[in-house]
């Protein structure tokens, strides 16, 4: 999604009374209604699949409530506060930050031929590279309260179709920091769109599982996206490839929709899951080619790798990692679009993530440093942009329910 490129360098820090009300009006809704009984789900002894999360943390059971002419409803949520330590932070930032990084409740219809999921609340998306964004300004920027709904259509025991707005296909984290084995998402998740609105079609054979998705792209408001991906499990092995592209242009960018959106990326994602171990090493490729008519003046693309591990020990207590390497071709005197650190930039990052998860409580820390080389002097850290470092330090503290 590319937070660093557009993203407003003057975001303030205070959440601010609309993120409240929202976190709270979320909250009250979760409550039952004319005095009417909320309890865990007896057919649900295990958490739902949905949301996605990688781990470390754990997701609870759902509880169970009559939504009457709904039926059964599932629910569950987070909520969770952090503090980050930056270092080398840009004008208009501020090396300490406070934020509400989530205070989500999902709420889904998980059985019948009709099926809905609805994420609904506050969140915040920190992101290596990039300048720190206040959780009022994510939720208003970026993808409003309701970030992900879709109805689910399952016309098969392996076919489903949704519709509404999706998470993406692509890549190997996630847009939501409690799903991911990180708190901050990495260099090059921020090459990737994270919400697209449309229609997907899912279809299992055997040990395959195929996805296509007619959508938005990065939220642009614009139906010219054709996204897809082909995943092969085998029991701890998982092998998929993802890819999108824009059939069309557009001129229109937002803090969500970044010039990337007029291109094309491909992944290759290997996971390994078996016992305490989690690995998952990924290759992606990410392209915007040259088209004067909307300003892209020369070309470029992003060329990246990364590799992600978690280990889980006794006691709650886990320890994740992630390293990744992302460069970009095209130089300044030619005027190539710029789409990390100026045109022609690259940059590599580390990230250790210790986390402690007892029942629904959890607590997590990220030790991360980011470098980047090749750069344009203006367009990296520091109050001038010439610092090419970038150390933080974030905790995170909360509870899923």
């Amino acid at each position: 999604m590319n937070i660093g490129t557009t993203q407003d360098e003057n975001a303030g820090k205070a959440i601010g009374k609309r993120t409240v009300l929202m976190v709270l009006g979320a909250l009250l809704f979760t409550l039952p209604l004319h005095g009417q009984q909320i309890s865990a789900a007896p057919s649900a002894p295990g958490p739902l699949s949905t949301p996605s999360i990688t781990g470390p943390l754990q997701a609870s059971a759902p509880v169970i409530f009559d939504g009457g002419p709904l039926g059964k409803l599932d629910l569950d949520g987070i909520v969770s506060g952090m503090g980050l330590w930056q270092g080398n932070h840009i004008p208009g930032d501020n090396p300490t930050q406070p934020a509400l990084s989530n205070g989500q409740v999902f709420i889904q219809k998980t059985t019948g031929w009709w099926q809905f999921y609805v994420q609904a609340g506050a969140y915040n998306i920190l992101a290596l590279g990039t300048p720190f964004l206040s959780t009022e300004k994510a939720i208003t920027n970026l993808y409003g309260p309701v970030p992900v709904a879709y109805l689910k259509l399952a016309s098969g025991k392996n076919t489903s179709i949704l519709v509404g707005a999706l998470p993406t296909l692509m890549g190997a984290e996630y847009t939501f920091d409690f799903e991911n084995m990180n708190i901050e998402r990495g260099l090059l998740w921020n090459q990737e769109n994270a919400v697209n609105r449309g229609i997907q079609v899912n279809q299992t054979l055997g040990k395959f599982t195929a996805s296509m998705s007619w959508n938005d792209g990065y939220y642009s408001n614009r139906y010219s996206w054709l996204s897809g991906s082909l995943t092969y499990t085998n029991g701890p092995h998982g092998l998929a490839f993802v890819g999108m592209g824009n059939l069309g242009q557009t001129v229109f960018q937002t803090l969500a929709t970044p010039v990337q959106n007029n291109g094309s990326m491909y992944a290759l994602i290997y996971t390994y899951t078996k016992g305490n171990w989690i690995v998952q090493p990924y290759f992606q490729f990410g392209n915007v080619p040259t088209n004067r008519k909307i300003g892209v003046v020369q070309g470029a693309s992003t060329r990246g790798g990364a590799v992600l591990v978690n280990h889980t020990f006794k006691h709650g207590f886990s320890l994740s990692g992630r390293g990744e390497y992302v460069a970009s071709t095209g130089s300044a005197a030619e005027q190539a679009v710029n789409l990390l650190f100026g045109p022609g930039s690259a940059g590599w990052s580390i990230t250790l993530t210790p986390t402690f998860q007892y029942q629904r409580f959890f607590t997590r820390g990220d030790l991360s440093f980011v470098r980047a080389t090749s750069y344009t002097p203006g367009d990296v850290f520091g109050p001038t942009g010439m610092n090419q470092n970038q150390p933080r330090g974030v905790i995170e503290v909360g509870f899923l329910f």
